[in-house]
């Protein structure tokens, strides 16, 4: 069943903040390295400027939120309407593609740099478990740890559909993807459930990430419920991965076959072969 495990969350925070920061430059430097904008990315709707687009929306709108400052017209960057979680996200992401068209489209890089800074600065000081409401994701509250890691996910995985479609390097790391998946996972897991196909499901499954984090991940007819660390119990299925295999396999940029047949991903316990569900009981946009 394993050995329990705990982490020190203002110090796993500050390495986050720190990653992010970090993060941000290169991110920065790949923008401006782009040659062509047009091309496509790796997100197969979207060209190599929409990411860009789609970063910098991501940036007004989390500077907008912690703390309570510059005032941003939330009908510029909500979604109409309610829907699903998963709806709401999708709704959100198109949204954020039309927000920097034209000319503005061309100064994504700086306005990227200019909030990447702004973050940490407004964010200097406060506890991880501040909370923080994001209203595109609906009634979720969030707290400042989730909304780092979730930050610091965007140029790792992002940039890595810039540089898919640009042709240039972008290595991610296995302390970043950790650090995301530790922060932003257990909460962005149990807020998307697929409603239909973990309907009348029960699978309890221990996802352990090699150099942590440890999660426990149950299904509970429609309910998705992540703890971290969490005391020894029975699982059903084990899946140990490396932090960016699980990481880009979360994020549909690898196929979970692909990580498997690489042995960068490997299922055990009791069912071995419910490891492949995972992926469809956790809905994504």
């Amino acid at each position: 069943m394993g050995t329990v495990t705990t982490f020190d969350p203002v110090t796993e925070h500050e390495r986050t903040r720190a990653a992010l920061a970090a993060a941000i430059p290169r991110l920065v430097a790949l923008l401006r390295a782009v040659p062509d904008p047009d091309a496509g990315s790796g997100v197969p709707v979207w060209s190599v400027g929409d990411v860009g687009a789609h970063l910098a929306a991501v940036y007004l709108g989390y500077t907008s939120l912690v703390p309570p400052g510059e005032e941003v017209e939330r009908a510029d960057v909500l979604p109409p309407g309610g829907g699903t979680f998963v709806e709401r996200i999708t709704a959100m992401n198109a949204r954020s593609v039309e927000l920097f068209g034209g000319e503005e489209r061309a100064k994504t890089a700086d306005f990227v740099a200019e909030r990447g800074e702004t973050f940490p600065c407004v964010t200097e000081g406060l506890a991880p478990d501040t909370p923080v409401s994001a209203p595109w994701y609906g009634d979720l509250l969030f707290t400042l740890a989730t909304v780092t890691g979730l930050l610091l996910g965007e140029p790792l995985v992002h940039g890595l559909d810039i540089a898919r479609g640009a042709r240039l390097p972008w290595p991610i790391g296995d302390d970043g993807a950790r650090l995301v998946l530790g922060q932003s996972m257990p909460t962005m897991m149990a807020a998307a459930p697929d409603p239909v196909r973990s309907r009348g499901v029960r699978i309890a499954f221990d996802l352990a990430i090699e150099g942590g984090p440890h999660l426990a991940v149950v299904v509970d007819d429609g309910t998705v419920t992540v703890t971290r660390d969490a005391p020894p119990r029975a699982y059903d299925c084990r899946i140990v991965a490396s932090p960016t295999a699980f990481l880009l396999v979360s994020f549909r940029r690898t196929p979970i076959w692909k990580a498997v047949a690489s042995g960068r991903m490997r299922a055990g316990g009791r069912r071995p072969w419910l490891a492949a569900r995972l992926g469809r009981l956790v809905a994504g946009p």
